[in-house]
C-alpha cells in the first residue's frame, strides 16, 4: 500500500474537462438566484451531471442549451 496522497485519475479527457467545468460554472450562475427557480435549475443541472456518467456528449449538448435558455439567447423550439 502505497503512502503517496493521491492527486486525481492518471488520465486527462480534454471533453469532460471542459463539461465539468461548466458544470461548475452553470451551479455558480444559479447560486444567487431566489430559492425557488434556484432549487428548479439546480435539479436540472443534477440531472445533467447524472447523464454525464453516461454519456458526456449528450451531457454536453444538454448544458449548453440549458445555458442558452438561462442567458435567453436558445433560438425557437
Amino acid at each position: 500500500m502505497s503512502t503517496a496522497p493521491w492527486t486525481g485519475p492518471e488520465w486527462d479527457d480534454p471533453e469532460l474537462t471542459r463539461l465539468a467545468r461548466q458544470l461548475r460554472d452553470a451551479h455558480r450562475l444559479v447560486a444567487p438566484l431566489p430559492p425557488e427557480p434556484r432549487r428548479r435549475l439546480i435539479r436540472h443541472l443534477l440531472a445533467i451531471t447524472d447523464l454525464a456518467k453516461r454519456d458526456a456528449g449528450l451531457a454536453a449538448r444538454r448544458l449548453d442549451a440549458f445555458l442558452a435558455d438561462f442567458h435567453g439567447t436558445a433560438g425557437p423550439r
